[in-house]
């Protein structure tokens, strides 16, 4: 008799004696967060190019700023980090800010880095550039590890607000990456004209060709603040070893270097991606809410 189970494996199709195809659910519907997310974030982006057209070109003001601070109707929402370095640098409290840091906070708390993966400018223009890399060398493009020890991050966001303590300006409002984008689209559509510090976006994106979102794993402060707020977020990625077949698809898919069968979906470095689910074949993986 012959063994069929080998080439079957192979495929991707049969492990531990389950039938699926590859990325399905054993529900028997293919998983696409990856979809949904860079729905999420054209969704998000539009934002940021509406409110100055609404803005400027029809005098609505509904909309009205970025991802730094930006306000809905009567809702005003400023980035934690942001906020954290104008209480620091003023050495003021000023109640309304307060007030517009507390969704992102929340939000940061039960759902940890989502804003970086599902929302952030940044990575929709990473998630572009990532499928042009793809186009030219007809191949995915993946992590390559950590190059770098990741606890990089939280030096980096103490030195951040250390700078802005010791000049006594926020120095992440002027350079922040996804405010840039916000204002570059504002700049455009008011002047028809870029400012030079855009060029910090363009070495963000230059530094993700060096190394698969090198920006967001090692130097972002606001990643490395919403990580922090995140550690013990109600949302993780946690690994069935029953059903895990240790094949490391998911740790190549994993767009911050993390290994998932190992329990590192759970870290304060996981930032709720997804990829990793969409890439497991024998849905080892999964989403779940609460502590354990």
């Amino acid at each position: 008799m012959f063994n069929l189970s080998i080439p079957l494996m192979q495929q991707g199709v049969v492990m531990k004696g389950v039938s699926r195809t590859p990325g399905s659910s054993r529900t028997g519907k293919r998983r696409s967060y990856g979809r949904l997310r860079l729905v999420t974030l054209l969704l998000a982006f539009s934002l940021i190019i509406a409110a100055p057209i609404l803005n400027f070109r029809y005098h609505i003001d509904f909309i009205q700023g970025w991802y730094q601070s930006v306000s809905i109707g009567n809702l005003w929402f400023v980035s934690p980090l942001e906020g954290l370095e104008t209480i620091l640098t003023s050495k003021g409290i000023y109640g309304p800010l307060l007030v517009g840091m507390l969704l992102p906070v929340v939000l940061a708390s039960l759902l940890g880095r989502v804003f970086c993966s599902w929302i952030c400018p940044i990575s929709l223009l990473s998630e572009l550039l990532e499928r042009v890399i793809r186009l030219v060398r007809r191949r995915r493009y993946r992590a390559a590890g950590n190059p770098l020890p990741r606890q990089i991050l939280w030096f980096v966001l103490v030195g951040e607000l250390l700078l802005a303590m010791i000049l006594g300006a926020p120095i992440f409002v002027f350079l922040s990456p996804p405010g840039l984008v916000g204002r570059e689209i504002m700049l455009l559509v008011m002047f028809g004209t870029l400012a030079l510090e855009g060029i910090v976006v363009i070495l963000v994106l230059i530094m993700h060709l060096v190394s698969k979102r090198f920006f967001c794993r090692y130097l972002c402060p606001l990643g490395a603040l919403l990580a922090l707020l995140g550690q013990r977020r109600q949302l993780k990625v946690e690994v069935d070893h029953e059903e895990c077949v240790q094949c490391g698809r998911c740790k190549l898919a994993c767009p911050m270097g993390l290994d998932p069968a190992r329990q590192e979906g759970g870290s304060a470095y996981c930032w709720n991606c997804g990829d990793c689910l969409d890439s497991c074949q024998v849905d080892a993986l999964h989403f779940s809410w609460g502590q354990k």
